[in-house]
């Protein structure tokens, strides 16, 4: 059993990211999501960026910062797309991380931290045609990191794991939530 924070992407704590960590939940994990909006969801990938601008990528960080804070330093940081950034900032710079997974999102390693922590594994998904989806980042991050894992899904959806939403792609969040289950059942 692994212990895991899972951050939302910019259109807010939508259904479809609860009905993922509540699959997590279902395999036997603990897993936080901090709703980093206050309650707000966006329709739009667009609305949501808009939001984030408005209040500042400094604020969203800092209210992920918050919502560890009182988390034990042992944890696996998950993100979707714009919680990729504090996932991946809190698994390069949080003591004690024991793994990342980031979904449909990169941050070059240099932004966050010019080193990834050794020993804390990392598993990176994003569809190969998406061009929201960091797939080039991901590619470099994946070769800078000791066994990290790039998986990469045929097609051009970005939040396609979010079955609350239009890009939803079954098959392939499928797969995600197989191999994610995996990564962490060795996490734990």
């Amino acid at each position: 059993m692994a212990e895991l924070v899972l951050f939302h992407h910019a259109q807010g704590l939508t259904a479809g990211c609860v009905a993922f960590a509540d699959e997590l939940r279902a395999a036997g994990h603990v897993v936080h999501t901090p709703d980093l909006y206050d309650g707000r969801t966006f329709g739009s990938l667009d609305d949501g960026m808009a939001h984030v601008q408005a209040v500042g990528f400094d604020t969203v960080v800092e209210r992920a910062r918050a919502a560890v804070e009182g988390l034990p330093e042992r944890l696996v940081y998950a993100g979707f797309s714009l919680g990729v950034l504090p996932a991946q900032l809190f698994a390069q710079t949080r003591p004690g991380a024991a793994a990342a997974v980031l979904m449909h999102a990169a941050v070059p390693l240099g932004e966050l931290g010019d080193t990834w922590p050794h020993g804390v594994p990392v598993q990176i998904h994003t569809m190969d045609a998406d061009e929201r989806g960091d797939v080039d980042v991901a590619w470099a991050l994946a070769a800078r990191i000791d066994g990290a894992e790039l998986f990469l899904y045929p097609g051009d959806r970005h939040l396609f794991t979010d079955r609350s939403l239009p890009d939803h792609d079954a098959v392939a969040a499928a797969l995600v939530r197989e191999r994610v289950l995996g990564f962490l059942a060795a996490a734990g």
